[in-house]
């Protein structure tokens, strides 16, 4: 299913679960799950932290949790995980509140059992001892076979902890990458999957010259980090679209999880380089990392329209990429970037995301 949310609003008629329905039919078929998973904003959230052992000894890991006051049984229906991207923690995008709010509270307001987790190299996850070297001195660390690892370990002690045999996740740009080669693997861990803002091969001709090697880790200004993410957005629109509170809001985030970073002049995030050896190796190669076919769970693709960073014919190829049925769902959210999740339009994004969740769990 792909509904585009300006389409949605100009054409007379929607597209839902493969058919094509009159509006006020469309308009029935989802307003009455609204109430059933409203969220109640007045219920007091507890957070949770843990460093929890990596597959790998002297590796810590860094993963949030947050759920309502009241909850208190747990059921894999409603316990979800989400990874960060290439270059930002996930505390700093999918935990930074604003006007109060962040995407994992949000979640976290409509009875789930919210986790997140930095791989390591990211946020307060263990820095691995090349980010205490010159970039140029280590090779690129922490690639997506690592990151997989990570995630698994996380995904292991959720289970555990609430003695659950599965879960949702969800990944964001290369988290797509890790959360869809670990379902992959483990249907049987994965209850549904939520792929937003998915990398796959891309379709731009390669460079006619080799790219310089690359280093351990990158590093970037913050406003530098802004305009690579809202890449493909109208001049005219970026600021519309991510005020400048906002915008302070998430630099101080980020940068407050880099104290090596953020003591630059002018500071900077560091990230692994890993992942960007990874898209030389296998997407920009013309090469999938991992094979969706091989995914049998609920899947939502979801992208935003003026994403550059992951373009949306990117994600029409890999939803058509996964197993046919029912249970798979691609939705374009108009007037957004790569970085939708942190602009005017990011409760588009989360009412998107959580129609799927629990519409998945319904039915």
């Amino acid at each position: 299913m792909l509904i585009t949310r300006r389409q949605a609003l100009r054409n007379s008629t929607f597209a839902l679960g493969g058919a094509v329905l009159a509006p006020q039919l469309a308009k029935a078929e989802t307003a009455a799950p609204k109430s059933a998973i409203a969220a109640d904003p007045a219920q007091k959230l507890v957070t949770e932290q843990f460093m929890i052992d990596a597959a790998d000894p002297g590796i810590k890991l860094y993963v949030r949790n947050k759920r309502t006051e009241d909850l208190k049984q747990f059921t894999s229906e409603k316990t979800l995980l989400f990874v960060h991207g290439a270059t930002q923690p996930a505390e700093a995008t999918f935990d930074l509140p604003l006007e109060g709010l962040s995407w994992m509270d949000y979640i976290a307001q409509h009875g789930w059992d919210v986790y997140l987790i930095d791989v390591r190299g990211y946020g307060r996850s263990t820095r691995p001892p090349e980010m205490d070297q010159p970039a140029a001195s280590n090779p690129p660390i922490a690639t997506t076979d690592v990151a997989v690892k990570d995630v698994g370990s996380a995904i292991d002690f959720i289970l555990q902890r609430r003695g659950v045999s599965k879960l949702s996740l969800m990944g964001w740009s290369w988290g797509t990458v890790i959360m869809g080669a670990y379902t992959a693997d483990h249907n049987d861990k994965v209850d549904r999957l939520v792929l937003y803002a998915p990398s796959w091969l891309r379709t731009s001709p390669p460079p006619q010259t080799a790219p310089p090697p690359l280093g351990a880790y990158v590093a970037a200004p913050m406003a530098t980090a802004r305009e690579r993410l809202q890449a493909g957005a109208p001049d005219d629109h970026k600021n519309d679209l991510m005020p400048a509170s906002w915008f302070e809001a998430w630099s101080a985030a980020a940068l407050a999880s880099d104290p090596v970073g953020s003591k630059q002049e002018p500071p900077v995030l560091r990230s692994p380089a890993g992942v960007f050896q990874d898209n030389r190796n296998y997407w920009d190669a013309g090469k999938a990392y991992y094979d969706p076919e091989r995914i049998k769970i609920p899947t939502l693709v979801v992208v935003a329209e003026w994403d550059r960073v992951t373009p949306s014919q990117g994600a029409q190829a890999l939803f058509h990429k996964l197993p046919s049925g029912p249970n798979k769902r691609l939705v374009e959210i108009g007037e957004g970037t790569h970085f939708v999740m942190l602009e005017k339009n990011r409760m588009q994004l989360f009412q998107e995301v959580q129609f799927f969740l629990d519409w998945a769990r319904r039915n």
